[in-house]
């Protein structure tokens, strides 16, 4: 779609009726979908309905089928569940229920169903739309009612959809399983005990399978793996290992709720647990986590990822023609995609089809990349293997920059990995300073045992370059013979390799293969679209302004301008700010004036004056020297008195602390297993005359996640692309997203600022490969 389309698409969509309804199991992140297609579909001029209770207010009609406006999702996006309402239907089912549900939208004037469920809800969307015509001439009405366009979003917590990277909701239930599991290991540390937690999934074991990657859990049942025959013997042999030679006190063991044996027979938690006491005599307990997986607040995640997809189905149910099949919207690499419903439903039905004639390796491919390098990852990390035989290699871990949640899995990861492979592994403390000062040790499995959930950087980091101090790098590189180095920061990590691969020409020693793993809250290492530690900030700075918006649920017209972190990056305030539902987010790349900030203060008094009771304005630490924070706090102050009053709030150092996001685990977790694997192919490729020699430019690289491929790019080759003076990439994919910050405002924006992503029609056969990570 062109950018003059979606200009048109406002033109031509003026009167066009349309609805939403979520149905099934509820998600979190459905209130923020819900919020995105109406205020995107009043936007371009359309009406927009609101049907309450899923199928059921479809089928019954009357006051569950009511007419919105942009103040009826005011201050929902932060809201868990779904304030619409969603029950499964019985009555749609029938044909007679379908007749009805086919009055009561033909009696609104409604040709344009979007629908947020699972596959069972979007099926039935479709056979809705199949039956169309039929329903029509039953109830003899006029052909202006001909055609009905469907659109779906998907919302499961089990992440069990084909063709979408994320489900609606998957990333909440990490959340809320993930801080269960925080939890449990304390008190399981301090007793000595062996806890099976059970969590969702009867037929899906993303969630079992992701918390245990990012729990470091010493075992995982999911039903698409069931464990080879003499299971319980290897899984005793391991938890009585993990304590005897590994110096762990308790024992973690993840079940899916639909796990099963090779021959399709159910194994229980209980029965987990008693083979443990029976067979160790450890005090194992049990603990169903059940529905508190689909409860709580929605993460930043699943607020965003909701908010693409819904203004994307807008757009979808507007261009929509009498021949366009129904489709559902997915995520592929950060970019919203029409796919075919039909298809879509169909390959998810093939990975049952394949669990139940038990080809247990394909449901797995099946399931997707990421699935299967998840599966893959966490058997490496989970068993101690040894090696074969020890390697000639050795590197060096440090961290550099300012800390970052997920730095230390990111460690974890790459110890494990790399003693795997028979490579001696030295953790350096305190950055490149501590390199200089030869603060350098040995690692071993055991050390970095429990480091996945813990925060900050717990090797120490600094945030000095290592151009003051290369001749003592080069003596520490020597004296401990390390022939590698593995650097997880933000900027100056980049910035330090950098200087270290120019300094090569002096110093022969300095020719050995290095890696940066990008870790910031700040996302501006270039060569990557994410950085370790990004969600977890933005998270943490999400959950503020909740509280902070909470706080004034009991004074009426109040605006907040709250401050972000993030240096003269604005991906943190970006992207909190659409988590939020924030009326405005000032950044560096997005340059203003006294003019704009004037236009600000007027739209938000304009709303104020109407329904809107409390405003939220954030602005990134370093987005204008003149326009500080005090400055906007008091313009705001002035020019709104009367209508508001005004209050700020600096975050500060509270975006840095904190426990990982699963996401920044998982991602941390993986690219440190990546980084390694990179790591040992150089070695062996530059491995001469019984020493490594690397000084190409492709032996220093920073590993990064753009779109969907995990890629290694020369810091030379970033170079190009890199403002120095300010700290990041010359060139941001995020930017493309705040312009939907601005039309969910209720700003009148420029259709030609924003493309929610670059609309792909995904055949069959590319629904089947997902290289996701």
């Amino acid at each position: 779609m062109s950018l003059m389309d979606l200009e048109k698409l406002k033109m031509t969509c003026a009167g066009r009726a349309m609805a939403v309804l979520t149905s099934g199991g509820d998600a979190q992140g459905m209130n923020a979908a819900v919020r995105a297609v109406t205020r995107m579909g009043i936007y371009v001029g359309a009406k927009v309905y609101l049907i309450h209770e899923g199928y059921q207010g479809l089928v019954d009609g009357g006051d569950n089928i009511k007419l919105a406006n942009w103040h009826s999702v005011t201050n929902i996006i932060q809201l868990g569940g779904t304030v619409i309402g969603s029950a499964r239907c019985k009555a749609f089912m029938t044909r007679e229920g379908r007749v009805s549900a086919a009055f009561n939208l033909v009696k609104k004037g409604i040709t344009n169903l979007c629908v947020c469920g699972g596959d069972g809800s979007l099926t039935g969307a479709n056979i809705f739309r199949n039956e169309w015509s039929d329903l029509l001439d039953e109830l003899s009405q006029k052909r202006k009612h001909y055609n009905l366009n469907i659109v779906g979003l998907v919302g499961s917590i089990d992440n069990d959809f084909c063709g979408t990277d994320m489900t609606i909701g998957a990333d909440s239930a990490l959340h809320r399983i993930m801080e269960i599991i925080d939890a449990i290991m304390t008190t399981a540390q301090s007793h000595q005990r062996a806890f099976v937690l059970e969590v969702m999934g009867r037929h899906c074991g993303y969630l079992a399978l992701v918390s245990a990657l990012a729990s470091g859990a010493d075992w995982v049942f999911i039903p698409e793996a069931p464990p080879q025959e003499g299971w319980e013997d290897n899984m005793c042999a391991r938890l009585e290992g993990s304590r005897t030679s590994g110096g762990s006190r308790m024992n973690i063991i993840i079940v899916a709720e639909g796990a099963i044996d090779r021959n399709g027979k159910p194994i229980s938690s209980n029965y987990i647990k008693d083979l443990v006491q029976k067979r160790l005599g450890y005090d194992t307990r049990v603990t169903v986590l059940g529905h508190v997986q689909r409860g709580g607040i929605p993460s930043a995640f699943d607020r965003i990822l909701s908010s693409i997809l819904g203004v994307e189905a807008v757009i979808a149910l507007m261009e929509a023609t009498p021949e366009t099949p129904a489709c559902v919207i997915g995520l592929s690499a950060n970019q919203a995609v029409r796919l075919p419903l039909v298809e879509c439903v169909e390959m998810t039905k093939l990975v049952q089809t394949a669990m139940n004639e038990k080809r247990f390796d394909e449901a797995i491919k099946l399931r997707g990349g990421s699935f299967e390098s998840n599966w893959n990852i966490y058997k490496s990390l989970a068993f101690l293997k040894p090696p074969q035989s020890k390697s000639n290699f050795s590197f060096a871990i440090l961290n550099v920059g300012a800390p970052a949640a997920g730095m230390n899995a990111a460690v974890r990861s790459a110890v494990r990995s790399g003693l795997s492979r028979g490579h001696k592994v030295y953790g350096v403390n305190d950055g490149f300073l501590g390199l200089a000062n030869g603060a350098v040790f040995e690692m071993e499995w055991h050390s970095v045992a429990g480091w996945t959930g813990q925060g900050s950087s717990l090797l120490g980091t600094k945030r000095t370059l290592p151009n003051c101090h290369l001749e003592k790098i080069v003596e520490t590189i020597s004296k401990f013979e390390i022939s590698a180095l593995l650097v997880i920061g933000g900027f100056e990590a980049y910035q330090g390799v950098l200087e270290i691969y120019e300094a090569r020409t002096h110093y022969d020693e300095l020719c050995i293969p290095m890696v940066i793993i990008p870790a910031t809250i700040s996302n501006n290492v270039p060569g990557t679209f994410f950085s370790v530690g990004t969600d977890t900030a933005v998270n943490c700075a999400m959950e503020s302004c909740d509280k902070i918006k909470q706080s004034a649920s009991g004074t009426k017209r109040r605006v907040f301008v709250v401050e972000t972190m993030g240096g003269y990056c604005g991906y943190l305030a970006s992207s909190t700010g659409i988590a939020v539902g924030a009326d405005a987010a000032y950044i560096f790349e997005d340059p203003f004036n006294i003019h704009d900030l004037k236009t600000n203060v007027e739209h938000l008094s304009e709303k104020m004056k109407k329904d809107v009771q409390r405003g939220l304005i954030l602005r990134n630490e370093k987005c204008h020297e003149n326009y500080t924070t005090d400055f906007i706090h008091k313009l705001y102050s002035s020019e709104g008195k009367g209508i508001f009053d005004c209050r700020v709030n600096v975050l500060g150092h509270l975006q840095q602390g904190g426990a990982p996001s699963p996401f920044d685990r998982n991602f941390g977790t993986k690219l440190g297993v990546k980084a390694i694997e990179w790591l040992s192919e150089k070695l062996t490729e530059n491995y001469r005359q019984g020493r490594v020699f690397a000084n190409s430019p492709e032996t220093a690289c920073v590993i990064g996640l753009n779109r969907k491929v995990v890629s290694f790019t020369p810091v030379t080759e970033l170079k190009e692309i890199t403002d120095f003076e300010h700290r990041m990439p010359k060139v941001e994919w995020w930017l493309k997203l705040r312009p939907m910050l601005k039309m969910l405002a209720k700003y009148q924006t420029s259709f030609n600022e924003y493309v929610p992503g670059e609309i792909e029609h995904v055949t069959r056969r590319s629904i089947s490969i997902d290289s996701g990570f």
